[in-house]
């Protein structure tokens, strides 16, 4: 399948890479066929690339490279819509938002992405219950940890 991307120009990629977010991304509800592609040159960030609109991708990265002690309970629903049926399938990546200096940018770990590696399926999860935030500086313990 070849598209359209943001970042990459114009892509090919297996039909079977496509992420289903059935409940489209929240401000995105239309949008519901992503894939990742890889940022050349780095191998934290990711591209979550809309595959019906060019111009819609998302920087994404795990978040436990940054966030260590990052921890929350998924609803039965989202567990049910998702059909996980164990741990090993769960991946999890968070939305970066990219400032003028990487040292700026922020994570929204307050609506993690879920994704069901044996199937698929994906969605982008808001927690409710937390202190996490939706601009969380991703470089924020690693500066603490040069001050100390």
């Amino acid at each position: 399948m070849i598209i359209n991307t943001k970042y990459h120009g114009e892509i090919e990629f297996k039909e079977d890479s496509v992420l289903n977010f059935e409940q489209g991304i929240p401000g995105f509800i239309e949008e519901k066929k992503f894939v990742i592609l890889p940022l050349q040159d780095n191998e934290l960030f990711h591209i979550l690339q809309s595959v019906i609109t060019p111009q819609l991708g998302f920087v994404v990265t795990d978040p436990f490279l940054f966030t260590k002690e990052y921890d929350f309970e998924l609803d039965q629903g989202t567990v049910e819509l998702l059909g996980f049926t164990t741990e090993k399938d769960v991946k999890i990546l968070t939305i970066l938002t990219m400032r003028e200096t990487l040292n700026e940018s922020t994570a929204n770990l307050q609506a993690p992405i879920i994704i069901n590696l044996a199937n698929n399926k994906a969605k982008q999860v808001i927690l409710n219950d937390t202190t996490y935030q939706t601009k969380h500086p991703i470089f924020a313990q690693h500066e603490q940890a040069g001050k100390e």
